[in-house]
């Protein structure tokens, strides 16, 4: 009797993988399926920031660089500007803890150092305009000395 006892127990499975059958769908935005995660130390206006940081450099960063192409900002001014808050950041984020600040920083940052690029972009793109207007020139010679009438 001994021995039917121990070949009636269940049979056990190993539980330690996720199946279809007890998985649940994930929110699109990450963290857990019912948002309750929440990072150490943030503050809503820091996961807010953090989250649109990356946009919100890219729309400072053109605007101010249209304001430096019309002539609006003093280009040395605004290197000098850019330099010093990237220089900023670099000693002192470590130093901050509230994620507000940091992240405000670190936007002011990201933003002066793609202003940064924009005389290097309009050196780009003159460039190629230039090679552009010359193709276009040297196309039309072509054509104009292949005609023979």
């Amino acid at each position: 009797m001994a021995e039917k006892r121990s070949e009636l127990k269940p049979n056990r499975f190993d539980r330690s993988f996720q199946t279809d059958a007890w998985a649940r769908p994930m929110r699109p935005e990450g963290g857990t399926a019912s948002g309750a995660l929440v990072e150490h130390g943030t503050s809503r206006t820091g996961r807010w920031l953090h989250a649109r940081r990356l946009r919100i450099a890219f729309w400072i960063a053109l605007i101010e660089a249209v304001l430096l192409v019309v002539g609006a900002i003093s280009r040395p001014l605004a290197l000098v500007v850019a330099v010093a808050i990237i220089a900023l950041y670099f000693w002192q984020a470590n130093r901050i803890r509230s994620t507000t600040v940091r992240e405000v920083a670190w936007i002011a940052a990201v933003s002066q150092a793609l202003v940064a690029l924009v005389p290097v972009l309009l050196i780009l793109v003159t460039t190629v305009a230039l090679i552009v207007v010359a193709a276009i020139a040297v196309v039309a010679l072509i054509l104009l000395f292949s005609d023979r009438r």
